[in-house]
């Protein structure tokens, strides 16, 4: 009878601790179980890896530079570096290969050679892959697309470094200085809290990477509290061409420098002047760039070169004659890019600075004669263009109103710059 309860009693007991011994049975085996799903997730995980993730090292290319030895200085071996550049050479001509274009190659996490790219421009890329025993090359076109965005910047001292602060390329800086050329000179005029605002095409890749500029629609820059604006329209026959908001033509007779960007003016129109090198004073009828030696010289406007050689103290001198009887000097020249006799456009490269002649250092000095007398450069008055013709006035009114309408507010171009100033030099 005792047994009987005992047993009794002990039965539940057991078969609980039974059961509880099965139930860890079963978790030790799911474990394990889950145990191996993971670790066969993660096999399979690391041979994906193995097989499809590239990490690419990458560096522009040196001068000089074959496409073999830029490859080298990427690890690549000799020998696998002369294969790759046959079988590129099958669809591109590697002369072609250029100093400061971007070349990459691609690896496996093991260290596999898996892809080599080359940037031919910014809508082509080179591709070299593994194709069996050896590599297949194709050029592939790259996606990009184009759209029309706002920029603004405030100048802390030069547009260029405006221009870099705002994120963008130098070309933009100088496309600006082109617009605004008639009426600054972006050597002399910027003043620290300037600013400017564009429309601008942007042609970007889909990582949000600019890579060309297109049209400027509208531009805006504000000199020391005078706006100047700028509207892309045609002029009356049909070239492209920039107005003002009245309609007035933005471009003149001549150009407001003969250099682009900030060269400071080292010497002023003067009818006595102490010259440094003779030690005597005498007029000095030009003004003079302290530009260093190899900056590009400008035609100021459409003319003829009547000299393009060596003058005395004037050293390596260009003379150009304009219509309405103007005529333009480029004096000190190291080296003379036009010859006599040559038509030459408005903007185009006639010379680079130098120190030629009676010059105590490099820069140029530039002399404008107007029906033979010399005139003060800094303070004539430029002959504009023709404005919008009146038929054309209402379309330009509507093709004015939208593109600066779409300009960035002028507050928040002041803000950003209040911001960017309260920062550390090196947040910026």
């Amino acid at each position: 009878m005792v047994n009987r309860r005992l047993f009794a009693s002990c039965l539940p007991v057991s078969l609980a601790g039974l059961a509880f011994l099965t139930w860890v049975f079963y978790m030790r085996l799911e474990a394990h179980r889950a145990f191996l799903e993971q670790a066969r997730l993660a096999a399979e995980d690391a041979a994906r890896i193995r097989a499809h993730v590239v990490h690419f090292a990458e560096r522009r290319v040196l001068p000089g530079a074959t496409f073999a030895d830029a490859l080298g200085r990427l690890g690549v071996e000799p020998k696998v570096a002369a294969t790759l550049a046959d079988a590129a050479q099958l669809v591109y001509n590697l002369r072609g290969f250029r100093t400061g274009n971007r070349l990459a190659v691609g690896r496996s996490v093991d260290g596999e050679l898996r892809a080599v790219r080359y940037q031919i421009d910014p809508d082509r890329m080179l591709w070299v892959r593994p194709d069996g025993e050896g590599f297949r090359a194709e050029i592939q076109a790259i996606p990009s697309e184009t759209v029309v965005a706002p920029v603004s910047g405030q100048v802390r001292d030069s547009l260029y470094n405006a221009v870099m602060d705002a994120g963008e390329s130098p070309e933009l800086a100088v496309r600006l200085a082109e617009i605004f050329g008639w009426d600054l000179d972006f050597y002399t005029d910027p003043r620290r809290g300037d600013t400017f605002r564009v429309l601008v095409e942007k042609k970007q890749y889909a990582s949000g990477e600019t890579v060309a500029y297109g049209k400027i629609y509208a531009a805006e820059y504000n000199n020391d509290g005078h706006a100047y604006q700028a509207v892309l329209f045609r002029d009356p026959n049909g070239r492209a061409a920039y107005y003002g908001a009245d309609g007035e033509s933005l471009e003149k007779a001549f150009l407001r420098s003969p250099l682009k960007f900030s060269a400071p003016i080292t010497s002023r129109f003067s009818r006595s002047r102490f010259h440094p090198v003779l030690k005597t004073r005498r007029p000095h009828l030009g003004i003079d760039y302290g530009a260093p030696t190899g900056t590009p010289v400008q035609a100021i406007g459409s003319g003829t070169v009547v000299l393009a050689g060596r003058k005395g103290g004037s050293g390596n001198l260009v003379h150009l004659r304009h219509t309405n009887g103007y005529e333009t000097m480029y004096m000190h020249l190291s080296r003379i890019l036009v010859r006599g006799g040559q038509k030459v456009e408005q903007g185009q490269r006639i010379g680079l600075v130098g120190a030629t002649g009676l010059a105590t250092g490099s820069h140029l000095d530039f002399r404008i004669l107007q029906h033979g007398s010399y005139r003060n450069f800094e303070a004539l008055r430029l002959p504009p263009a023709q404005p919008v013709a009146k038929k054309d006035w209402p379309e330009f009114v509507v093709v004015r109103d939208r593109w600066l309408g779409q300009l960035p507010d002028p507050g928040s171009v002041r803000a950003q710059a209040a911001t960017a100033e309260r920062l550390p030099a090196s947040s910026q």
